[in-house]
């Protein structure tokens, strides 16, 4: 539910809204803005974060916008924002294989599905509980599976719909830091980062064109001193 104004220093202008995705890629450095629109009072929705292998960790930026139709399964219903499920798939591009579905569940219902053996795979619950192979999740929790097997198990136990996000990714071996909005693989990589963002962000980062707000950019604050990011 809801709307946001999507604005960045790639040039993108573009309204994020219910049933759709839209992948900002920031390689080697982006800038954005997200602003609630006034003719919405209510804002739901999902925000991941993707991390890129370091052979792609300093792409040109992008951003991707995609409205998947609606895949009927037995007991759910489906939209397919990332990679493929049963016989939908998404034109999004990723650097990595990734699974990004929501799924509704019926009251009552019960819904297998065939997945990439090779993926692990979370369950994250929007609404409702879900059993995910019998173990009863809600929205405090994630429900996450190793990869080796080709199927998996959703359970509505309620007389309401359910909702959730399917995730799914082959696992990912690679080392990163991960601070503020910096994403590196070292302590360095972060201090370089932060460095540039605040004192040079147009050589990294960009500007954004159109944003409204009172002040440019919300500054990177100061690193905790004496300690080392790992």
């Amino acid at each position: 539910e809801g709307e946001i104004e999507h604005r960045d220093s790639g040039g993108v202008h573009a309204m994020v809204r219910p049933g759709e995705v839209n992948l900002m890629t920031s390689g080697h450095g982006i800038a954005h803005s997200e602003v609630s629109t006034p003719e919405r009072d209510l804002l739901h929705g999902v925000q991941l974060w993707v991390v890129l292998p370091d052979a792609s960790k300093d792409l040109v930026r992008e951003f991707q916008h995609h409205t998947p139709d609606q895949l009927d399964v037995a007991g759910a219903r489906a939209r397919v924002l990332i990679g493929r499920l049963d016989e939908a798939a998404s034109p999004v591009h990723t650097e990595t294989p990734l699974l990004g579905a929501e799924i509704v569940l019926d009251p009552g219902a019960t819904c297998e599905l065939a997945v990439n053996p090779g993926f692990e795979h979370g369950v994250l619950v929007d609404t409702g509980h879900v059993d995910f192979d019998g173990v009863r999740l809600d929205n405090t929790v994630l429900g996450v599976r190793d990869a080796g097997l080709d199927h998996l198990r959703l359970t509505n136990p309620t007389d309401a719909p359910a909702r959730v996000m399917l995730l799914g990714g082959e696992p990912f071996e690679e080392g990163i830091v991960m601070w503020w909005n910096f994403i590196g693989r070292s302590h360095e990589d972060i201090l370089r980062m932060r460095a540039e963002w605040n004192e040079a962000p147009d050589d990294r980062f960009g500007r954004v064109a159109g944003y409204r707000g009172s002040i440019p950019r919300l500054p990177a604050p100061p690193l905790p001193p004496e300690l080392r990011l790992k």
